[in-house]
């Protein structure tokens, strides 16, 4: 499969849709999902092409899981998680719905089970309340 530039997360990375974001580098961008499954959620991505984990380069996957770790410890303190869960699909058989690198970090509480993804879109201003929690942390 080809990796399609018409994707979203391409289209965010051109500035063609706007996204709460939390950290950006010359590699990565880290923004809100727009559609959480638990508070904090949110998603990192490369900023070359790749469809995913089995095709992008090696060099690609460490700037990837370095920014992934940085985020992740920001957003389990900012919201005063037990755990972090870390989640990342390969195609449509593997659960993948956006065919770009992406990796879900998820802050769980225990006890607190996650929401369903149902395709329904937060609001925009708790959002953006939660990427400045995770900003502040990245402080």
């Amino acid at each position: 499969m080809q990796y399609d530039p018409t994707n979203i997360f391409a289209k965010i990375l051109r500035g063609e849709i706007p996204c709460h974001k939390i950290y950006e580098d010359e590699h990565t961008l880290a923004f809100m999902d727009v559609m959480p499954q638990v508070e904090g959620h949110c998603l990192v991505i490369p900023k070359k092409p790749s469809r995913g984990l089995l095709d992008a380069d090696p060099a690609v996957l460490a700037h990837l899981m370095t920014t992934v770790q940085t985020v992740a410890t920001a957003a389990k303190k900012a919201f005063n998680a037990d755990g972090i869960q870390i989640r990342q699909y390969n195609e449509e058989a593997g659960g993948q719905t956006v065919f770009h690198l992406h990796v879900h970090i998820l802050p769980m509480k225990s006890g607190v089970p996650m929401k369903p993804h149902s395709g329904k879109m937060a609001d925009h201003e708790a959002l953006a309340q939660h990427a400045s929690m995770i900003l502040d942390e990245m402080k």
